[in-house]
């Protein structure tokens, strides 16, 4: 077993020198050096060109803040844009201005304010009636404020709310009496116009061509159409023409009143206190009360049935 041994170690040895001498030789790796270029943006102009070719070329936008059109105020975006403008405005005015004295509303100065209609053709937007009231209330308010302390901005933006026509300014024109010793008082009541030709005279009256007799059925209505000649004992004084239409014969009595009144004013303004104690210078603003639906008339409600 040792001869097998030892046999065995001298053929490995001889095998592994037999290797040793056929493999190839290892070769020396040559050294490469590696050239790596820089790529650079830079100009190789000189820089005074390079400023000037800047300069030449636009550049949009600059010193714009915003791209696009920004609307000027936030109330662009709303309904009503200038009617919101001025309601915002009035209102911070009484926010800094709410501790300045007031005066009662009787003591206020009267101002011609401008009305609905008005102020939706000034600014051409469809302001609603609450708005408008809103902003009436405000202004109003401003108009309290003691007039020797108002500052002038209040007064400012007050005028954006009245007209430019006073109306507290116009008068009627006086009735004259022309040159057949005439004067032409003009009434109404409800539905009724009635025109008074009023002349010095016996006492006669006629309306519409007729005589007060024939004219009204009623004695109440001959004693409402002859009440502002009885109530200055002028009835046999003066001559009555009268032309009176529309409505019924309770209106056109009274029509008849306010005309007459106010012709015999004409002859003797003196009566004018008279005439206003016995109710024949003021005039009757009441007319009917319309139907409402659901109802019999303007008032009256069917019958309740509980079945």
């Amino acid at each position: 077993m040792a001869t097998i041994a030892s046999g065995l170690r001298h053929a490995r040895c001889a095998s592994s020198i037999a290797a040793a001498q056929w493999r190839p030789a290892i070769l020396p790796r040559p050294s490469f050096q590696l050239a790596i270029r820089s790529i650079t943006s830079d100009s190789q102009k000189p820089p005074s060109l390079e400023i000037e070719a800047a300069e030449s070329v636009p550049i949009p936008y600059q010193g714009v803040t915003h791209a696009r059109v920004v609307p000027a105020t936030p109330s662009y975006f709303s309904r009503e844009p200038q009617f919101n403008d001025l309601y915002i405005g009035i209102s911070k005015l009484l926010t800094k201005y709410n501790h300045l004295p007031t005066v009662p509303p009787s003591e206020a100065p009267q101002m011609p304010w401008t009305k609905l209609e008005e102020m939706r053709a000034q600014m051409g937007e469809p302001i609603k009636s609450s708005h408008y009231a809103k902003v009436m209330r405000v202004a109003k308010r401003l108009n309290l404020i003691e007039p020797s302390l108002r500052p002038q901005e209040v007064k400012v933006a007050l005028t954006e709310f009245t007209r430019d026509i006073n109306p507290f300014l116009n008068m009627p024109n006086p009735i004259t009496i022309d040159k057949f010793g005439r004067a032409v008082g003009v009434g109404k009541r409800k539905e009724s116009t009635a025109r008074a030709f009023v002349v010095e005279g016996t006492g006669e009256i006629l309306v519409n061509g007729k005589t007060l007799s024939e004219a009204f059925g009623r004695v109440h209505d001959r004693e409402s159409a002859v009440w502002a000649l009885t109530a200055t004992e002028r009835l046999d004084k003066y001559n009555v023409w009268v032309l009176v239409e529309g409505g019924g014969t309770t209106g056109q009595a009274e029509a008849i009143t306010l005309a007459v009144a106010k012709a015999l004013v004409a002859h003797e303004p003196a009566l004018k206190t008279a005439l206003r104690r016995a109710g024949c210078i003021t005039r009757d603003p009441r007319t009917v009360e319309r139907k409402k639906h659901g109802h019999v008339k303007a008032r009256k409600m069917p019958a309740w049935v509980k079945r």
